[in-house]
Parts: structure tokens; C-alpha cells; sequence
């Protein structure tokens, strides 16, 4: 009875996705936030829009603490080709620099591990506009990054133990920022296979401190797999309550 469980759930899981708007962020961007920027300067009802670096910040409906980062362009997700093209632009480093929403909604600074970035698969969103995710990551995903971070290395590895129940590729990347570190690309090149199949892939970045005292990252990767329950949604990681900030 298990694999048919499973079939069935994830049948009504696309069934409920697919009853959704999945163009509804990108009539937002391009029918509300931008226009209005534009010709009154307000980003409402996003929370900012900026025209030269070519992305909005918009509050995420589910949670207090949770927002999006949506590029300007129309860029389906993490499937879409311009994410890996030569020159794309950085998404998930702007993304870590607009934290602050996070932390204002918050009320309270947080330090680097309890914050994230996630972007799921094209079989874990109901939305074709490339969102980021930024919110707080769950206190126990934080906790077997901070107590496995040995098993973390420069490489792709998996990471020993299941996060949120799921099994992670995991590397650490050092730096304060996401500048000249872009996530989409050491997917793409870094894990065999992955550039011809991104449609598969969720990404989540969590801020670390390093051994050495120093900042960093640790960069997850998971592919959806359908039959076994999993639709790469690495946004399950994160935790849009923030108990981490309580």
C-alpha cells in the first residue's frame, strides 16, 4: 500500500499546484510592482524594486519573516537557461544582501546560521517566475549544519545525515557574501549531469561560520524524485515561524 500512497499523494500535490496561478508573481511584478515604481516611485506592493540591478523583494504571504527575490525579466526558474548563461546575474548574492527584510520582520539582528536561501525544483513550485526564498532556516537543519560542518567540504559530498527527511549533496564555500560564488553554476558544472537536468534540482544556502572563525556558506543540492515522495522543495528547509529568532 506504501508506493501507491505516495503515487497518490503526489498526483494531488501537482493537481493542487496546477489549480493555482502559477503566473500569478510574474502578473505582480510586471503588472503591479514595476508599474508603479515607475510612474509614482512606490514599489508597493512589493517591498522594493531595483530597475538597475534588475530584481524585486516582495513579502511572501506565508509567514512573518518570509520574503522573495524575482528577478525584473520573465525567468521561469531554476529550469530556465539564463540562470546558467555566461554573465547571469547572481540572483541567490542579491538575495543574501536583502536578508535585512528578514531580520526587520524579525525584529531582532540574526546572526549568519540562522538565515537562508532557497529556491525549489520545477516539480517543487507552483510558481513560473524564479523566486527566492528568504526566511529562517529550521533550527534543527541548523543544528546538523553546525554539528556536521566537519563533513563539509570544498566538493560536493553528501551530507551524512537527512535534512527535513530528505538526503543532501552539500559544499562550503567561504566568503561574507555570495559575490563571485553563484550557486546555480556549481550545480550546474559541479554535479555530473545536472545542466542538462536543472529542472530537477533545488538549491538552499544557509550562512555559516567557518572553523577557522571566518564567514561562509554551506551550499545543499537535492533532485526531485517523484516516486519516492520527494519534490525537491529545499524551501522545506527553512522555517517560515523563525522559532529561531524566539
Amino acid at each position: 500500500m506504501r508506493p501507491l500512497f505516495v503515487a497518490l499523494a503526489a498526483l494531488l500535490a501537482l493537481a493542487g499546484a496546477a489549480r493555482a496561478d502559477p503566473a500569478a508573481l510574474w502578473k505582480i511584478i510586471s503588472e503591479k510592482c514595476l508599474p508603479n515604481w515607475r510612474e509614482h516611485g512606490d514599489a508597493a506592493p512589493c517591498a522594493k524594486v531595483d530597475l538597475d540591478k534588475g530584481y524585486v523583494v516582495l513579502k511572501d504571504r506565508a509567514g512573518a519573516t518570509q520574503y522573495l527575490l524575482m528577478p525584473t525579466d520573465k525567468i521561469t526558474g531554476i529550469d530556465d537557461p539564463a540562470v546558467v548563461a555566461p554573465n547571469a546575474r547572481n540572483y541567490f548574492a542579491d538575495a543574501w544582501a536583502e536578508r535585512h527584510f528578514t531580520e526587520e520582520a524579525a525584529k531582532r539582528a540574526l546572526p549568519r546560521d540562522m538565515l537562508s536561501l532557497a529556491i525549489n525544483s520545477a516539480y517543487g513550485r507552483t510558481q513560473n517566475q524564479l523566486h527566492i526564498h528568504i526566511d529562517c532556516i529550521r533550527p534543527d537543519v541548523r543544528d546538523a549544519l553546525v554539528h556536521g560542518q566537519a563533513a563539509i567540504g570544498n566538493r560536493w559530498a553528501p551530507f551524512p545525515v537527512p535534512l527535513a527527511g530528505r538526503h543532501y549533496r552539500a559544499m562550503r564555500v567561504a566568503g561574507e557574501t555570495l559575490d563571485g560564488v553563484a550557486p546555480f553554476m556549481l550545480v550546474a558544472d559541479g554535479i555530473p549531469g545536472a545542466r542538462s537536468a536543472m529542472a530537477k534540482d533545488t538549491i538552499v544556502v544557509v550562512g555559516l561560520t567557518l572553523a577557522d572563525g571566518k564567514p561562509g556558506f554551506a551550499i545543499l543540492s537535492d533532485e526531485a524524485d517523484l516516486t519516492a515522495g520527494d519534490h525537491g522543495s529545499g524551501e522545506e528547509l527553512q522555517d517560515h515561524s523563525c522559532a529561531l529568532a524566539k
